[in-house]
């Protein structure tokens, strides 16, 4: 019988090695699941039932709707002057009243318009407080410049059909008839007229916030809406003319040179943000 060798006197025990203990901060340092994703990718609110999202739009909306009716009613109590300040633009022209009511229901139209863009602010902050939980932090970071460029890009396209857009075809179609027709004007049509491309140039306006979007979402890159500058002068062409209500070149010309504008703002903006 032979004696047993070194190794095998050697007791398991002997084998182990020793690790120290693990600190909280060592454990700490562990890469959980959650950690993979990146905290901007992932909401930090509290999940709600659908039965809570709804009654939380429920109320979003009656207090849009609030503000709605309020700003309207106050806008009516001044709908003269908003009146006055639309007719500027027409310069000498007289307005007639061509049926009973005629003036009344203008004012009614104005002061809803009017109160729809004053309370405008109380209905984006119901729609942002509503998808706000649902958005990532990243999101939420792109939000506010989002909606201030916005907000700054629709008044501008007020602004820009005020100063130019509506002199010049007001301007276009009195210098036609001068030497024909008196000018005498429907106070109706002529608010019809000047409501609507007002508001048609705001939403125009809103091209380099869609283009903004298109790039951070990468559906479409800087170099892709270049490339296509072709279609984009002939959908300047036809949005002009689609926009604006009435039929003179002058006034689709400037529409829809104005949109070429901003189009190509639009994509310089896109590869500034690296798209």
């Amino acid at each position: 019988m032979t004696a047993p060798s070194e190794l095998e006197i050697i007791s398991p025990a002997d084998l182990s090695i020793d690790v120290p203990p693990a600190s909280a901060e060592d454990l700490s340092t562990i890469a959980t699941p959650a950690d993979v994703l990146a905290d901007d990718d992932l909401p930090d609110d509290v999940e709600m039932s659908l039965f809570d999202h709804l009654e939380e739009l429920r109320q979003r909306i009656f207090y849009a709707l609030i503000a709605v009716a309020v700003s309207i009613v106050g806008c009516f109590f001044v709908v003269k002057q908003i009146v006055q300040l639309l007719e500027v633009p027409a310069g000498a022209v007289k307005f007639l009243q061509l049926a009973p009511g005629e003036y009344f229901f203008v004012s009614m139209k104005v002061a809803a318009y009017s109160g729809i863009l004053l309370a405008s602010p109380v209905i984006l902050y119901q729609i942002i407080a509503f998808v706000l939980p649902g958005l990532t932090r990243r999101e939420r970071r792109l939000l506010g410049p989002i909606v201030f460029g916005s907000s700054f890009l629709f008044v501008g396209g007020l602004a820009f059909a005020y100063v130019a857009l509506i002199p010049a075809a007001l301007n276009f179609f009195i210098a036609y008839g001068a030497d024909v027709v008196e000018q005498l004007w429907s106070i109706d049509r002529y608010f019809e007229f000047v409501l609507l491309l007002m508001f048609s140039t705001g939403l125009a306006f809103q091209i380099p916030i869609i283009q903004m979007l298109l790039g951070l979402l990468g559906i479409v890159s800087s170099r892709q809406m270049l490339s296509g500058w072709r279609y984009v002068l002939l959908g300047a062409a036809v949005l002009g003319a689609v926009l604006t209500p009435s039929t003179d070149p002058l006034t689709q010309s400037l529409l829809g040179g104005a949109v070429i504008g901003l189009y190509f703002g639009g994509v310089g903006l896109v590869k500034l943000i690296g798209k």
